[in-house]
């Protein structure tokens, strides 16, 4: 006897059709799976809101960060290499601008206050 009997093949055919279709069902849809809506908490509204396409505020955060690295980019950066080679490549002086205060003695007279500095005292002479 070879083969299957005529019950067993309808039983093995009607196990194909069963497992396609569990198959068949396995697949998700384009809306599956559905899901109830997450419940947000205050900070988690704010940028939900905020990061929508087209809000305001998304829009002018845009413009300032744009307007930011544009300051970077084009003005410090470039007027911090130019201050550096004027310092230390173009100057007479080496290390920058030093200007040298006035001499001050005893009996001159303070702009500011317009008081007249005292003679200093004299040291005694002796060990100390």
């Amino acid at each position: 006897m070879s083969g299957y009997t005529p019950d067993e093949k309808l039983r093995l055919q009607q196990l194909r059709v069963l497992r396609r279709r569990w198959l068949k069902d396995q697949e998700l849809s384009p809306r599956e799976p559905v899901l109830p809506p997450p419940k947000l908490g205050p900070v988690a509204r704010f940028w939900e809101r905020f990061l929508q396409p087209g809000s305001f505020w998304r829009l002018q955060t845009f413009k300032l960060y744009k307007g930011g690295v544009f300051t970077v980019r084009w003005i410090l950066i470039p007027a911090w290499v130019i201050h550096y080679y004027v310092k230390y490549h173009v100057m007479k002086m080496p290390y920058g601008v030093i200007t040298v205060k006035p001499k001050v003695f005893p009996g001159d007279r303070i702009l500011e206050t317009g008081e007249i500095i005292p003679p200093m005292e004299e040291e005694p002479i002796g060990h100390h």
